[in-house]
């Protein structure tokens, strides 16, 4: 395990309880932003953090799975706020080359879910 298991291990329990939270009844375009915020950004955040300045932290298997699946169930919620049913597959080294180039997680979930349409 990496020095980052307890914060990846966090994001998948909050992850977890936001999915079984949902309510797609109720849920807004706000929500939606919500979980790009304090979900998926923070994902792919520590993977950036991890990965770059000269430090190449090796992650586990357990981890990165734990990672990609935490990071996509998010986008899965973000994309339902808008009314989007989508089944997120990115990795989460794709959507952390996406957010460097973007340097903003909303144009980032756009560009991979394409959600909202432009």
């Amino acid at each position: 395990m990496s020095r980052y298991g307890p914060r990846i291990a966090a994001l998948e329990r909050r992850a977890e309880r936001d999915r079984e939270a949902f309510d797609p009844a109720a849920a807004t375009v706000e929500d939606g932003r919500q979980y790009l915020r304090d979900g998926a950004g923070q994902a792919i955040w520590l993977y950036v953090e991890a990965r770059t300045g000269g430090r190449m932290v090796p992650f586990s298997e357990s981890e990165l799975t734990a990672l990609r699946t935490s990071m996509n169930g998010w986008l899965e919620l973000y994309a339902r706020c808008h009314g989007v049913e989508l089944e997120a597959e990115f990795t989460v080294r794709e959507a952390a080359e996406v957010l460097l180039e973007t340097r903003n997680v909303f144009h980032t979930a756009q560009l991979l879910t394409r959600v909202p349409e432009r």
